[in-house]
């Protein structure tokens, strides 16, 4: 007898499931989730020795709260949310606590991936340098726009502002990445600031 995969659940039917404290549901969602949850903190704080726990954090505040999710259907938005909050609360007791480790563009680990070349690696380095001089809100929004592919409206969703409240943060952050990136040599080449 062949048996056939469970079909997948979409996001209400598991945030629900989650809701109603079954177990099989909280591990549908951290298991379809967790990877984004990974992707958005590290590209909102970089490389950081409590990303684990931050993971952790924010799936311990979503089921915390999923029972008042009112549109069950608004699941991975719901969780972009929370992550966003997590990390804001990151930044906020790095920078009040001096936690935050600065890394020398040599001493920053590399995350796993395909082998960039030099060059990208230092671009890489150089834009998460910048991205962190950036105030939080408009490091946030500038890396969930560019770097993780979000769209304005979802973006302003995901970050409880309106969405001209939005497009203004990422107007300044534009502004002041392009301002340092063009001065930045590992730069100029991506973001046309001339030779260098």
């Amino acid at each position: 007898m062949v048996t056939l995969p469970a079909p997948v659940a979409d996001d209400a039917a598991v945030a629900r499931s989650a809701a109603s404290g079954s177990l099989a549901g909280r591990a549908q969602l951290y298991d379809r989730y967790a990877r984004h949850v990974r992707g958005v903190l590290v590209r909102l704080l970089g490389v950081d020795p409590e990303l684990d726990d931050l993971i952790q954090d924010v799936f311990v505040q979503v089921l915390n709260s999923l029972s008042r999710l009112e549109d069950p259907a608004r699941l991975k938005a719901y969780l972009t949310a929370i992550t966003i909050h997590v990390a804001r609360a990151r930044i906020r007791r790095a920078v009040r606590h001096r936690w935050l480790t600065f890394w020398a563009p040599e001493d920053l680990p590399e995350l796993p991936a395909p082998e960039p070349d030099e060059t990208l690696r230092e671009a890489m380095r150089a834009t998460y340098a910048i991205l962190h001089g950036l105030p939080m809100e408009e490091r946030i929004a500038f890396t969930l726009r560019y770097l993780e592919g979000m769209e304005l409206v979802e973006l302003a969703d995901a970050v409880g502002v309106s969405l001209s409240t939005c497009k203004r943060r990422m107007r300044a952050a534009e502004r002041r990445f392009m301002a340092r990136a063009r001065g930045n040599p590992a730069l100029r080449h991506w973001v046309g600031g001339g030779a260098g």
